[in-house]
């Protein structure tokens, strides 16, 4: 019998799974989460049907749909090794991507067929007669597919999590997502000032739920030090040291917490041992890169201590990585960013140029990411090109993006302080008074803004911006 295309689509369209999860593919860089996924599975026996089901939904956003099923029947079999008597449980959402990958290859009984499964499944596991089956497994799996699918999916990944612990409020795994999505969510709304609630109970109850969680326990770590616990975070990621020394998951987390602290070397040693382990991460070469930097910077501070010659090796070091950063992830922003900043550290001022130059062609960086571009390109013309003029320029042109983040913030400072330099130097003409009295009044000092509109329209008396901006601020004092 032949199947009714459109009812069939109405069914599939009913299943919980990664089709129906709007899961973006723009989200992410492909090649570089089907490399991490793959790398992954090497690493975590237990999480693998989620991985599996991760790779298979990869293969098919890449056109590979016999490789997808491939997935999916790994996904099955670790099903049957790991969850012998859960099995229908932990196959709901695999069953709805095979369901899918069928209806895809226009193979439109097969997809009947697991379609039909899910159906039959749903209602032997829950009295409900409909088969939108709210199992926590599914809402935990939604959680660590939208953790992989870029930060834009965070928050309704902490919400699937705190919806599968409605359930199963002690759930150790359900736990670890809740807490990472939580740390992540922070780690992002800090490059935007928004207020987000603290991740520290939730890593903490995950840790206490999962002591061989090594990754959670990293992450308990990092957090503490934010708050500038060290010695208490230094005593988890010790611990997590001893169980998990070849993890390299784990082993990232800790070089990042000895680079924070300091402790370069350290951080280099793990590193090179992570990289070790696997050896295509662009996560290390970036982290190594930014080590070999930092110690570079490090002797050169430190006159008595490194000679020239030591300072140009790490910094050419520091470069080699960052290039394999960019070739592995193109649309990794900070990684060009960092590449430009050490080319420039490096006097090589023709490849600095053009690698900053290809970032600012791009037409499709966030909001974020331009903010963050425009302040290193003008640090870069302030203090290695000594063109102020240029320098000003884009610290603007970050800081009139009036979104209020990290790098925004960093435009406002360095152009307050470039801007008072020059006027100091007797040096300032109308628009450096203009513009300077734009710094004070985002930063909310009203009277020194007057000031400066005042002195703007002394020097330009015709200048009908600077009157308005004037007019404006007596008004609102």
């Amino acid at each position: 019998s032949t199947i009714s295309k459109n009812s069939l689509k109405t069914s599939l369209l009913e299943l919980e799974c990664y089709f129906t999860w709007s899961l973006l593919k723009d989200d992410v860089d492909l090649e570089n989460l089907e490399e991490t996924i793959v790398d992954q599975i090497k690493f975590f026996e237990e999480s693998n049907i989620t991985n599996y089901n991760i790779l298979s939904y990869i293969y098919h956003l890449k056109n590979s749909n016999e490789e997808a099923l491939g997935s999916l029947q790994k996904a099955e079999e670790v099903a049957q090794k790991h969850h012998p008597d859960e099995i229908a449980r932990r196959s709901l959402v695999t069953w709805g991507n095979y369901a899918w990958i069928y209806y895809h290859m226009k193979r439109y009984e097969e997809a009947q067929t697991y379609v039909s499964k899910v159906e039959t499944s749903c209602k032997s596991l829950s009295s409900a007669t409909h088969w939108k089956i709210d199992l926590p497994e599914v809402c935990a799996e939604q959680g660590w597919a939208l953790l992989r699918f870029g930060g834009k999916n965070f928050e309704r990944a902490k919400n699937c999590f705190e919806k599968a612990l409605k359930t199963e409020p002690n759930n150790p795994d359900f736990h670890s997502g809740y807490a990472t999505a939580a740390y992540r969510l922070e780690v992002l709304a800090y490059g935007c000032y928004e207020e987000v609630g603290s991740s520290l109970e939730p890593l903490k109850r995950a840790v206490e739920l999962n002591p061989n969680d090594t990754c959670v326990m990293a992450l308990l770590a990092l957090k503490l030090q934010d708050l500038n616990k060290v010695d208490e975070g230094e005593r988890y990621i010790e611990e997590a040291m001893q169980k998990t020394p070849d993890l390299p998951y784990f082993l990232r987390y800790a070089a990042k917490f000895y680079r924070r602290k300091g402790e370069l070397w350290k951080a280099k040693e793990i590193l090179k041992k992570a990289l070790a382990l696997s050896p295509k991460s662009s996560f290390l070469h970036h982290q190594l890169g930014i080590c070999y930097r930092g110690y570079g910077l490090k002797l050169q501070k430190t006159r008595n201590l490194g000679n020239p010659e030591q300072v140009k090796k790490l910094i050419q070091l520091a470069i080699f990585h960052f290039k394999i950063v960019i070739d592995q992830k193109p649309k990794f922003v900070h990684g060009y960013v960092d590449l430009a900043n050490t080319y420039a550290l490096d006097k090589r001022y023709e490849e600095a140029e053009e690698t900053f130059q290809q970032l600012l062609h791009r037409n499709n960086l966030t909001c974020m990411e331009k903010q963050d571009l425009y302040f290193n390109y003008g640090n870069y013309q302030h203090f290695h090109m000594k063109s102020e003029s240029e320098a000003i320029k884009y610290y603007i042109e970050g800081l009139k993006m009036q979104k209020d983040s990290y790098g925004g913030n960093k435009c406002r400072v360095a152009l307050g302080t470039l801007l008072k330099e020059k006027i100091e130097r007797g040096l300032g003409d109308a628009t450096d008074f203009g513009t300077l009295g734009l710094v004070h009044n985002l930063n909310g000092k009203k009277e020194k803004a007057i000031e400066c509109y005042e002195k703007a329209i002394a020097l330009d008396s015709n200048n009908e911006e600077y009157r308005n901006a004037l007019r404006e601020l007596q008004l609102s004092i």
